[in-house]
């Protein structure tokens, strides 16, 4: 299938309004966008010719990518329309466009295509932790460390470093 899935930001950048290509968009991402007053005239051309649909993902996949994105540790950063955009790519086995790292981080863990706007996108891809740059400990979330007090610091565990065990990770 040649059809793209977009995220808020791709709306905001002009991507459906200069092209004649399928995209899809969910009603989360819609509702968000809709008040862009000076394209809504084109919103409206897109949705009659059909060159933008309006789907809701199946609530299997949003529970996936909810899922997927907390072991990533990107859940907090996501919001409902992102979410929303990723289940709806994993349902239709489509391709995203989103300049969002955390989107990005989460479509490349699911194995899903992903193109970005007015950035490189991302070079590493892998989850994220959280570590006290004092005791050296490691946490899933937290905002400060349970041993001593130190606040946490967040890296990037590389998806090929990714099965490398931290130190010691707290719950």
């Amino acid at each position: 299938m040649d059809f793209r899935i977009l995220d808020a930001s791709a709306f905001y950048a002009g991507i459906p309004f200069g092209s004649s290509n399928e995209y899809y968009t969910t009603s989360l991402v819609f509702n968000e966008i809709k008040h862009i007053k000076k394209n809504q005239k084109l919103l409206e051309t897109l949705l009659e010719t059909s060159r933008l649909k309006i789907r809701d993902p199946d609530k299997k996949m949003v529970k996936k990518a909810i899922d997927v994105s907390k072991t990533t540790g990107d859940f907090q950063q996501l919001s409902k329309q992102d979410l929303s955009v990723l289940a709806l790519c994993i349902d239709l086995k489509g391709q995203i466009i989103s300049d969002d790292f955390a989107i990005s981080n989460v479509a490349k863990n699911l194995g899903l295509k992903i193109s970005p706007l007015m950035t490189k996108g991302i070079k590493d891809v892998g989850k994220w932790i959280y570590y006290c740059p004092g005791c050296s400990l490691s946490f899933k979330s937290e905002k400060e460390c349970s041993v001593c007090g130190t606040t946490l610091k967040k890296k990037l565990l590389k998806k090929e470093s990714s099965n490398v065990p931290a130190k010691k990770i707290i719950k």
